[in-house]
């Protein structure tokens, strides 16, 4: 155990943020540097290293957290950063992008701060990556078995890193013209930079992995001919298509879905463009949807200049304290207030949009909203409360109904969708084409990026078994695995 002690006598502390005048003048990450080594190691020292450690039920990777806790604690950091590692390829991606369902499942939590495990994890890699603890793990011998894995975010590098590391020849395709998926287009530089990413890949380059950059699969490369070329296949190709708002007005100048706005400010920041054709420059912004992307709308918006930004929601605003129907260790439904939300603009809980306004040139101007509440699970407009807001620029985030299938990559393979239209699998995540897999939000629905790594973790371990009889790679998580909640 770290400090038997520190649970009583340390205060939970957080990372600092820059101030906002400063942050959104640029596009860094909006912590301090460095604001975390001076407090970090009492932190960890806050950990109870419990008989039965909950923070492991919460994270679908099983990361063994009182272990780098411990570590952490006694600034051990080569060997805090070995225990991190152990069940998780990446974790400056998820020290920096997970919602930490840990920390709700820490057992200081029920009735105090959690430890800030999220906090002492990023501290951990950070620091690994400084002192050049984090090298390739190249394969001892090569199987002569290849994989393709189709998509480059976070479940498709897990997938590849775990499979070149057992010995098999792994090229990654990858639609974009850059490596990443939604980590590189879909969240912007002030939350994680690109260079965290870079890094990585350059890790994985050198461990053997492969990288096929601008190329679909369905349209320039047909799946059945990819299969042929292959010993296996890891679908991990995510859910893309965006959730629609069919209103009146739709298609009106000016309405976008978050991933047209949120990856043109990235290529920006890459210098691809001077500009980002959708701005959201001396505009009123609204942002329909309340969760993390819309999040990223909104501190985008803030950078850009916007001349007003406010966030809708169709749920009513939650609370600050569990519900008492989302009892611990469960992930409850909080008010939160992410770091863009910080940087001002206007929240509004419990409102549906009706329809657009437009100008005479077709661009859109105005928004119509009306409050709702909600009966036998349904949203309920409640008359005499309609009213229209300033809309220049709107982004639609909310939310993601499946994996793509107009680019004929389902149908080409002739694989079988289940119930809610994602690719299924069996227990090996195993699709009904022989050799073919599929990990990440492509089987599993919109998730979390600490779920898309367990299972590109675990769908690794399936393929590995499928082109040699066995397998010693780990496999935190079923197909049918799902998050704590209630």
């Amino acid at each position: 155990m770290a400090d038997p002690k520190g649970f009583l006598t340390t205060g939970r502390e957080v990372a600092q943020t820059r101030p906002v005048g400063e942050r959104v003048q640029d596009w860094n990450e909006v912590y301090v540097p460095g604001s975390l080594l001076p407090v970090i190691s009492e932190q960890a020292g806050r950990c109870m290293d419990c008989g039965i450690p909950f923070c492991h039920n919460g994270c679908p990777l099983g990361n063994l957290i009182p272990e780098w806790n411990d570590y952490a604690y006694r600034e051990d950091w080569s060997a805090a950063s070995e225990r991190l590692h152990a069940t998780n390829n990446f974790p400056e991606f998820t020290g920096r992008l997970c919602p930490a369902p840990c920390e709700s499942a820490c057992v200081l939590g029920i009735n105090q701060p959690a430890v800030t495990i999220k906090n002492v994890e990023v501290t951990i890699i950070d620091k690994a990556w400084d002192s050049g603890d984090v090298t390739p793990q190249p394969p001892e011998r090569l199987s002569g078995k290849t994989v393709a894995v189709i998509g480059s975010g976070p479940a498709g590098l897990a997938a590849a890193q775990q499979l070149t590391r057992a010995g098999h020849t792994v090229a990654v395709y990858e639609r974009a013209d850059r490596i990443g998926g939604l980590l590189r287009y879909g969240i912007p530089e002030f939350k994680m930079e690109k260079r965290h990413i870079n890094r990585r890949i350059e890790q994985m380059r050198a461990e053997g992995t492969k990288f096929r950059t601008e190329v679909e699969i369905g349209r320039d490369i047909d799946a059945r001919k990819l299969r042929k070329r292959y010993d296996a296949v890891v679908i991990a190709a995510g859910a893309t298509v965006s959730r629609d708002l069919p209103v009146p007005g739709r298609e009106l100048a000016g309405i976008h879905f978050a991933m047209e706005y949120l990856p043109l400010a990235n290529k920006v920041r890459e210098g691809d463009l001077t500009v980002a054709p959708i701005s959201a420059a001396g505009k009123h912004v609204v942002v329909i949807g309340g969760g993390d992307t819309g999040a990223d709308c909104v501190g985008t918006a803030h950078r850009q200049g916007a001349a007003s930004v406010t966030q809708l929601e169709i749920m009513g605003r939650p609370g600050e304290e569990r519900n008492a129907n989302q009892p611990w260790p469960t992930f409850p439904m909080l008010y939160k207030v992410t770091s863009a939300h910080e940087e001002g603009g206007e929240r509004l809980y419990s409102v549906s949009t009706t329809h657009f306004e437009g100008d005479e040139d077709g661009n859109v101007q105005f928004l119509h909203l009306v409050e709702v509440e909600f009966k036998d699970g349904r949203p309920e407009p409640r008359p005499g409360t309609e009213r229209r807001i300033p809309a220049q620029l709107v982004t639609l985030a909310m939310g993601f109904t499946g994996t793509d299938q107009e680019n004929g990559l389902v149908t080409q393979f002739g694989l079988e969708l289940d119930a809610r239209g994602n690719i299924a699998r069996d227990a090996d995540f195993a699709t009904n084409v022989p050799g073919v897999y599929v990990a990440g939000d492509a089987g599993r629905g919109q998730s979390l990026i600490v779920w898309a790594i367990a299972e590109g973790r675990s769908a690794a371990r399936g393929v590995d078994r499928f082109l040699t009889g066995a397998s010693a790679l780990p496999a935190p998580i079923r197909p049918t695995d799902r998050a704590l909640t209630v």
